[in-house]
């Protein structure tokens, strides 16, 4: 997943901080802070699982995956690769990859780690959204607000990865009945040199754009993802992922309780 993993979007939690408006006349900041304060709190109170279709796009590859949640993690079975099912030998290859990790405490462990990881990411950069930008309300339309955001001159970023989110510009559509996050795009209004650009370099023009919907009643799930960021830049001594594309589909509620219930579910799904 890429640096704007927004897979977690309860991970807002710092959004807790901002002081909320509640009146007739809120501005854009105490929309969103609103909306941020409200993901947090549907994320601690909703660990419903779920199961879905994921097509994922990179430069790499072109891959749809069935995916199915559990309390464990999440466990996710190859369907297609660039529009076309497995071959009889990478399915072998694919269904033994899963098996390993089946019979693999450790694995399922770095699996949980690295999940784990994206959620702190994600917590670190989602909580600027309140105060790293200038916040004004451009339409309402019925249940639908938009807000433009622009960089905040006055916010001083603490990390790498605050800097480069904070050099975006874009605009951010809320759910007003539920105050959710509807949809979120943005745009690099400048270049970013990290270190003079050693340590990275990230390209004015770059764009991000995520969709965020409610797939069960009050479960709200990112359904898509499209990140197309103009040069790289070294996190954690990881590159990001900087070109991709992900649509989620098919959503259901999933029974499964462990890894081993999500492979027979992939099996019988997906065979």
């Amino acid at each position: 997943m890429s640096w704007v993993s927004f897979q977690r979007w309860g991970l807002l939690a710092l959004a807790l901080l901002i002081p909320l408006v509640r009146s007739h006349a809120q501005d854009g900041r105490s929309i969103i802070a609103a909306a941020c304060a409200n993901e947090y709190a549907a994320d601690r109170s909703d660990h419903t699982p779920f199961m879905y279709r994921d097509h994922d796009v990179t430069p790499d590859h072109d891959t749809t995956y069935g995916v199915v949640e559990t309390p464990e993690g999440n466990l996710r079975r190859k369907l297609e690769e660039y529009g076309h099912p497995l071959s009889p030998a990478d399915r072998s290859a694919d269904d033994a990859r899963i098996h390993a990790l089946l019979n693999d405490p450790a694995q399922q462990k770095k699996l949980q780690r690295d999940t784990d990881h994206d959620d702190e990411q994600a917590n670190q950069l989602l909580n600027l959204l309140p105060k790293a930008f200038l916040w004004s309300i451009v339409s309402e339309n019925g249940d639908l607000i938009t807000l433009n955001f622009k960089p905040d001159p006055n916010f001083s970023p603490d990390s790498m990865e605050a800097r480069v989110f904070a050099d975006m510009a874009g605009q951010v559509v809320v759910s007003r009945s539920e105050e959710r996050i509807r949809s979120m795009r943005g745009q690099m209004v400048d270049d970013v040199k990290i270190l003079g650009g050693l340590v990275g370099r990230l390209h004015k023009g770059g764009t991000f754009q995520l969709e965020h919907r409610e797939v069960a009643p009050h479960h709200w799930q990112l359904t898509e993802l499209h990140v197309h960021i103009i040069g790289h830049i070294l996190f954690n001594f990881k590159t990001i992922g900087s070109q991709e594309d992900e649509l989620k589909t098919e959503f259901k509620v999933s029974p499964a309780k462990d890894f081993e219930q999500a492979w027979e579910i992939l099996e019988q799904v997906h065979n």
